[in-house]
């Protein structure tokens, strides 16, 4: 810079053409800040300034060359702006950086005296810092680690050591340690200040004092004098005091038994929930506030009376809590300035214990009703206690019982009486049987007596000493094992010989019995079906010789765990044929029973029957279409013919000769029994396919009858056949179709006079029953031998049985057709020379529609 090297920056000046040369030597010596010096003048040399020096540089340069008689070039007069440029660049330059450097230097002297004024403070902090009555644990940020200054006294007991002293629980008492950590915590998290006065380990009381600031948090440790020491630790002893003194009155608030606290008076000055629950009280205040006491006058009395020689009272009173009398075990303590008590109920107590002397009483009399032998002995093996069993068994007086023998004094009398086996060693099989009583477990021995009875003798020690002997008669037990042994073997046998399968497995799964049969119809090896053997093992064998295995079923009824356990039954086909029928049984104790049986013949035979029937019932539906097309394929010429024969026989339609007439007359006739017979037969069809409607409505009986016999008069009156009407008993109407019920009647009245004799009379009955009407209609013909009976209703089977008419057969068929779709019955009455009576039962009100059986 020219304002460090003057002597060089005027030789740049007036040097003319040695710029190049000063320029590298500045280079070379003046270092980073030369050079940033001459980028700054260079800068400012094309900045604003060089602009006017520049104008000014050429407007001069004329007038100096015409003033001086010399010739100036383009070239000359551009160097001279450059260079008067550059000049005015170094000189600002210069400037602003002589301002800049006496700016910082002012800056750098008030820096320094900060600084010392700093270094100051710090040292006199740290000297109060780091006195030997206190401590402080610093945080600069939530993730560095503290810092700790300053030192306590060796007789404080804090540690030197940083994680020793950090460790809190180690050197201080456990309230102590647990009150700082706590606020510790709440003055990090929360930024909540504190002040506690803490106890270590050694006794010394210290105080802590924990604040927050913006950028550190500070806990403060300070050793107290010792007059202060004494006042910390009369405020931790209060301290301690006030929360025993919580804590003791927390617990007896939250016991269920009353408690109280006393003026040396005899005031209530507190009580419990529990007192004030038994008093009746809305809270423990307003029992003390209102005196309300929990024991009567009398008992509170006794309690003053027994505090005056003694401070400690003791006994059990009794009060009425809840309207009912209760027993209390009552303390109560008097001390200098006043007293407290304690009640503890105790009439549960007193119930259970006389619960327990009912139950051991009742006890006794349930072992006296049982039929085993129970006798009971005490520490000193005297007997206390025999049932009637024991007396029974052994034949003994009940004198001698009743006396407390001791056990190897009745041991003895039973030898003398020979109800026992005489022993080889006998004081040695006492001594042996008597250890009952030093022993801890049950023994158990087993005496064949003389009489030939085996009984189980076993020895219970008691807990509070004693044994209880059982002996418990075997010989029936024994005997029915034996029995039972036998029979079994016979079960096995049996199976064994049975032709169905049968296999029992367990809850486990596992195989339990099993007979040949089994093996043979599932084609198994014996080898693998054995006891033990797991249902999958003879599931996965089984699964290949059937077509659809229902051995899945079985595994899941066997393993499952279904809450209702029910019987399976079915059949499964194996691939060689055999079809065999399958139950799967539950037995008692979670064990299943599955039985196999082959009915592969009984299976063809029911198949080849069902294909029959499927044929049947094929012929029977097209035998059925066909009548039904039939039937509708004949009413429209037959209607035509019928309309022609009523045309020719009409006047107006022509004179007919009385042959002609005659002729007319047997068509019509003729075609009108035809389309009759077309139209049952229609009836019928629509009866088998079950579309047939009854249109239910009230049916006059009356105008039935009356339409009925209106429609049958003309055959009546051509053979002089009389109709009697009988319709005195008849109600007046009931429900049915109407239309049916006349043709129902049509036929009746058709049938009868077709079987009348000429010259006869036809009775028509209706009268009313309990469930219902009965029609019945009765003819004086020559009646029904027993064995058409039977075929009296088929269809297409017409009998001519002395009748003037051979029909199709369909009339009573279709009256039995309609009077069951009705819901109602027909039976026929007849015997030879008897006449025949048809009667039909109708209900009073059809239930439904149905289909009538053929």
């Amino acid at each position: 810079m020219p304002g460090e090297n003057p002597p060089r920056a005027g030789w740049a000046v007036s040097g003319g053409h040695d710029d190049s040369e000063i320029t590298g030597s500045a280079t070379a010596g003046g270092g980073l800040q030369r050079r940033v010096g001459s980028r700054v003048a260079s800068f400012l040399a094309t900045s604003a300034l060089a602009g006017p020096l520049t104008s000014f540089a050429a407007h001069a340069e004329p007038a100096i060359a015409q003033k001086a008689g010399l010739s100036v070039s383009a070239v000359e007069v551009i160097q001279l702006a450059m260079f008067v440029g550059v000049m005015g660049a170094a000189l600002v330059s210069a400037i602003f950086l002589i301002r800049e450097r006496a700016r910082t230097s002012a800056q750098n002297v008030e820096l320094r005296a900060r600084i010392a004024d700093v270094n100051v403070a710090l040292q006199r902090s740290e000297a109060l810092l780091n006195l030997r009555d206190q401590r402080v644990i610093v945080w600069a940020s939530e993730n560095k680690k503290p810092e700790l200054i300053g030192t306590l006294p060796l007789e404080s007991g804090a540690p030197e050591d940083r994680a020793a002293f950090l460790a809190f629980g180690r050197w201080l008492m456990p309230r102590s340690a647990a009150a700082l950590e706590n606020a510790v915590a709440g003055l990090r998290e929360k930024a909540k200040p504190f002040d506690l006065v803490i106890e270590s380990q050694a006794g010394a009381p210290l105080e802590v004092h924990g604040r927050k600031s913006a950028a550190h948090v500070l806990v403060r440790f300070v050793s107290l004098s010792e007059t202060q020491r004494s006042q910390a630790r009369l405020k931790i002893e209060n301290q301690r005091l006030a929360a025993d003194y919580d804590t003791m009155i927390g617990l007896f608030d939250a016991l269920p038994m009353p408690a109280w606290l006393r003026a040396a008076d005899g005031r209530l000055k507190w009580v419990n929930r529990a007192y004030a629950g038994a008093v009746e009280a809305s809270s423990a205040e307003t029992a003390v506030r209102e005196a309300k006491e929990f024991l009567g006058g009398q008992a509170r009395e006794q309690i003053a009376a027994q505090h005056q020689s003694r401070p400690v009272f003791e006994q059990t009173l009794s009060t009425v809590i809840e309207g009912d009398r209760r027993v209390f075990a009552v303390t109560d303590f008097a001390g200098a300035d006043g007293s407290a008590g304690l009640a503890c109920d105790t009439s549960a107590t007193e119930t259970i214990r006389g619960e327990y002397e009912r139950t051991v009483r009742s006890h006794a009399d349930t072992l006296d009703q049982l039929n085993t032998a129970v006798a009971i002995f005490d520490t000193d093996e005297k007997l206390r206690f025999f049932n009637q069993a024991f007396q029974k068994l052994w034949g003994l007086d009940s004198g001698f019982l009743h006396s407390a023998p001791d056990n190897a004094l009745l041991l003895d009398r039973l030898r003398s009486e020979g109800k026992i086996a005489e022993q080889p060693e006998w004081r040695r099989w006492k001594e042996g049987l008597l250890n009952a009583y030093r022993a801890v477990e049950s023994q158990e021995h087993w005496w064949h007596l003389p009489d030939g009875k085996t009984i189980r003798v076993v020895a219970n020690p008691q807990p509070k000493g004693g044994v209880t002997w059982v002996f418990e008669n075997l010989t029936e037990k024994m005997d029915l094992e034996s029995r039972y042994q036998t029979a079994v073997r016979v079960q096995g046998e049996t199976l064994d010989n049975l032709a169905e399968g049968v296999a029992v497995f367990g809850p486990d799964g596992r195989l339990r019995l099993s007979n040949p049969a089994f093996v043979a119809l599932w084609g198994l090896s014996p080898d693998v079906v054995k006891p033990n053997v797991h249902v999958s093992a003879i599931r996965d064998l089984s699964d290949q010789r059937a077509i659809d295995s229902p051995w899945g079923g079985f595994v899941a009824a066997i393993t499952g765990f279904d809450d209702e356990r029910r019987d399976r039954h079915g059949q499964t086909e194996l691939n060689n044929g055999t079809v065999l029928s399958y139950a799967v049984i539950p037995l008692p104790n979670g064990q299943v029973m599955m039985t196999f049986v082959d009915v592969t013949d009984s299976v063809n035979v029911e198949r080849a029957l069902k294909d029959k029937n499927e044929a049947l019932q094929k012929s029977d539906q097209l035998k059925n279409e066909f009548v039904q097309h039939v039937s509708y394929e004949l009413r429209s010429p037959l209607t035509n013919i019928i309309g022609f024969t009523e045309l020719l026989s009409l006047p107006a339609t022509g004179p007919l000769s009385p042959k002609q007439r005659e002729y007319v007359e047997h068509v019509g006739s003729s075609s009108s029994v035809l389309l009759t017979i077309v139209n049952d037969i229609l009836d019928l069809a629509t009866v088998d396919a079950g579309i047939m409607q009854l249109d239910i409505s009230e049916v006059s009986v009356e105008r039935t009858i009356q339409a009925a016999a209106e429609l049958v008069a003309d055959r009546l009156d051509e053979h002089a056949i009389k109709l009697k009407i009988d319709a005195a008993a008849a109600p007046k109407s009931f429900h049915g179709d109407e239309t049916r019920v006349r043709q129902i009647l049509y036929n009746l009245l058709s049938n009868a006079a077709n079987y009348a004799p000429e010259a006869s009379t036809i009775t028509l009955a209706c009268r009313h029953l309990e469930q219902g009407v009965e029609f019945s209609v009765h003819d004086d013909g020559p009646g029904m031998p027993p064995d058409l009976l039977d075929s009296v209703f088929r269809r297409f089977e017409p009998r001519t049985n002395g009748g003037r008419r051979r029909g199709a057969g369909l009339g009573l068929s279709i009256v039995k057709s309609f009077v069951e779709l009705h819901g109602g019955n027909v039976r026929i009455e007849t015997g030879k020379d008897q006449g025949t009576t048809v009667i039909c039962t109708f209900p009073d009100a059809p239930s439904g529609i149905r289909a009538a059986a053929e």
